[in-house]
């Protein structure tokens, strides 16, 4: 079975600002661009993602775009996702439906995520992006600004945003 490591060394992935390991895989480069408020993006852009156990969560972050998460090898991993109406929910994204895992997880934009490796060495996700992901269209969080946002969320607030995003 491939650890953690063997699928960073082998898939060439590099830490994500988000947390975990990331490399882009897919741009749309043979069709037009998209428009969007914030300039012009491919169609569509794909990327694995690795959470490992030593680095475990993907911090509170925002994205304008669509983005489907489809699950391939490891432990299931939960997202908490924080709607714009400030409803929380969560989702296990796994190989497990009998347990109540997906294979397959889609986030509309405009949707606040967190995840986090439930156990284990890691899980080995892909996820695609509609339009294509521009670092301009993401939002990391930040403790303060989500706190003002979602009080009721005090604590996993607190639990999944990046420790340097107190200020």
């Amino acid at each position: 079975m491939p650890t953690a490591q063997d699928w960073i060394n082998t898939l060439g992935l590099e830490p994500h600002v988000e947390g975990g390991y990331f490399r882009r895989t897919f741009q749309a480069d043979h069709r037009p661009r998209t428009r969007t408020p914030r300039g012009e993006r491919y169609t569509l852009t794909s990327i694995h993602y690795l959470l490992t156990s030593w680095s475990p969560v993907g911090h509170w972050h925002l994205n304008e775009s669509d983005i489907l998460h489809f699950h391939h090898h490891g432990e299931p991993v939960t997202y908490h996702l924080i709607h714009p109406d400030g409803r929380h929910t969560t989702e296990d994204l796994g190989q497990d439906p009998g347990r109540g895992q997906s294979l397959t997880l889609a986030v509309p934009g405009g949707v606040w995520k967190a995840s986090h490796l439930t156990a284990g060495d890691h899980a080995l996700i892909s996820e695609a992006v509609a339009p294509g992901f521009d670092y301009a269209d993401m939002t990391l969080g930040r403790t303060a600004d989500l706190l003002r946002r979602f009080p009721q969320h005090a604590a996993l607030v607190r639990r999944y945003c990046r420790p340097s995003s107190e200020r």
